[in-house]
């Protein structure tokens, strides 16, 4: 009589165990980056109303100048810390407990052929990177 094969082998089972384990080892740590990347993108948008105000001023003056006097920068959800100094340059920051990281963000305003031009950094921390949107990556 013939034996019929029922189920898989243990070494079977032991090679499919080993792939998702490679594939948890990887995807995991990709995971966390794209979460953090994600609350720091939070940081740049919470930004976006500074750069409005600072904006409306450049095209009302012709000038940065003085775009950022009077601004502050309120902290609550992801942002930890912030400023606005006076030629509209903004920093937002976050820390370990509020994005994944601690990570500060500088958007820097200049005029270009009468309009305004942002600029997204890190203050040249390239550790930082890889938590920030492609645009800040300089």
């Amino acid at each position: 009589m013939k034996r019929i094969q029922r189920g898989f082998t243990l070494i079977e089972l032991m090679i499919v165990v080993a792939i998702i384990g490679i594939l948890a080892a990887v995807a995991l740590p990709a995971y966390q980056d794209y979460t953090i990347r994600a609350r720091v993108t939070e940081l740049v948008l919470a930004a976006s109303g500074f750069k409005t105000t600072i904006s409306e001023k450049m095209n009302n003056d012709g000038t940065l100048a003085s775009a950022g006097s009077g601004l502050t920068v309120a902290t609550g959800g992801r942002v930890t810390s912030g400023s606005v100094d006076i030629t509209g340059t903004i920093q937002v920051g976050g820390t370990a407990t509020s994005v994944g990281t601690v990570v500060t963000v500088f958007l820097s305003p200049s005029m270009s052929g009468g309009r305004v031009v942002w600029a997204c950094s890190t203050s040249a921390n390239s550790a930082m990177w890889k938590y920030v949107p492609a645009e800040c990556r300089h």
